[in-house]
């Protein structure tokens, strides 16, 4: 790229950026996406989060005064001090990647009903929202392409080495099959409804991924049973996706409950979840994220979905969202 253009004191562009984001799930292939097998991920469209970019009033300099940075709700000091960095560092990014540079200070600020470490990609959504909002303050158009690569260099700077498939599905408006960067919309043959239910305990991905590349090391050829094992399952979940047989996804679906369960990524409480919703009739229920705490997400037809999020609620998990499959709606609970 060529020369950084510097718009002075005030850039050009609007006098405020908003961009949005939303909420994803991933029904199969988490840590083996990495490895490069293929994930299946839901977008959460009504779980958003918005960011806002305008104009501090202060002369902007190399100190703190040059960036405004508010979060929503009760956020820690240290959550907001560690966003904050990670914010910067998007901001350098956006600027290196678009060429321009303001010495006015920004002030940004989010507010969203994603919870943290609960698998859901909030980071991301985070991510991409402020660089849409960023695209707005200073009159930039985004490819996709662009802004995937802006939020994967913030995921990479917050999780390590990350897929790439949490950037691509909190900007995706239709479920998505994602692999070595590249995704597709799979065919969807059933009308059946995913439940999303917060355990109420926050995982930690870059933990949960320092734990099973510690095993892969450890165990001779574990590392590629568990991508095997993976990529089969995600395969087979497609077709019956595709097929309409929610029940063999169901049975895809809790089957990789067991691979996580087996690598020590579930939890206790995790596990009752996943066992309430088996009980109660769904058709299939796993952990979904990272791991080591975070969300449970449970497959279930339409007739039955009520039942099950009542018994995922009554077995602990603090809300539970509801999205249909052939829908782009979510319905918390």
């Amino acid at each position: 790229m060529g020369a950084t253009e510097d718009l002075g004191t005030r850039p050009a562009g609007g006098t405020a950026g908003i961009g949005r984001a939303h909420a994803k799930a991933i029904v199969l292939g988490e840590h083996a996406v990495v490895y490069g097998s293929p994930a299946l991920a839901l977008p959460i469209p009504e779980l958003t989060v918005t960011a806002r970019a305008g104009w501090g009033t202060r002369a902007g300099d190399d100190s703190d005064d040059d960036l405004s940075f508010t979060m929503p709700g009760s956020a820690s000091r240290a959550v907001v001090a560690q966003a904050s960095h990670s914010l910067r560092r998007l901001i350098n990014a956006f600027e290196a990647r678009t060429g321009v540079h303001s010495r006015t200070p920004l002030t940004v600020g989010l507010d969203g009903a994603i919870p943290p470490g609960r698998g859901l990609g909030s980071s991301a959504a985070n991510s991409r929202a402020v660089v849409l909002a960023l695209a707005g303050l200073f009159g930039r158009e985004l490819t996709e392409d662009v802004a995937f690569d802006l939020v994967q260099t913030a995921e990479n700077m917050t999780h390590g080495r990350a897929s790439g498939v949490d950037a691509m599905a909190v900007g995706a408006s239709a479920p998505l099959l994602f692999q070595k960067g590249r995704a597709r919309t799979p065919a969807i043959g059933c009308d059946d409804v995913f439940i999303v239910a917060d355990s109420g305990t926050a995982g930690s991905t870059k933990e949960a991924v320092g734990l099973l590349r510690a095993q892969f090391g450890q165990q001779t050829g574990a590392r590629e049973t568990f991508v095997q094992r993976a990529t089969l399952l995600v395969g087979r979940a497609v077709r019956c996706l595709a097929e309409g047989r929610p029940a063999e996804l169901g049975a895809c679906m809790t089957d990789y409950h067991e691979l996580m369960h087996e690598a020590g990524l579930s939890t206790g409480r995790i596990d009752t979840l996943v066992r309430a919703a088996l009980a109660a009739g769904s058709h299939g229920a796993k952990i979904t994220g990272g791991g080591l705490g975070g969300c449970v997400l449970a497959l279930a037809s339409p007739r039955t979905a009520g039942q099950v999020t009542g018994q995922l609620l009554a077995a602990g998990a603090v809300r539970a969202w509801a999205v249909p499959l052939m829908g782009t709606g979510s319905h918390e609970r």
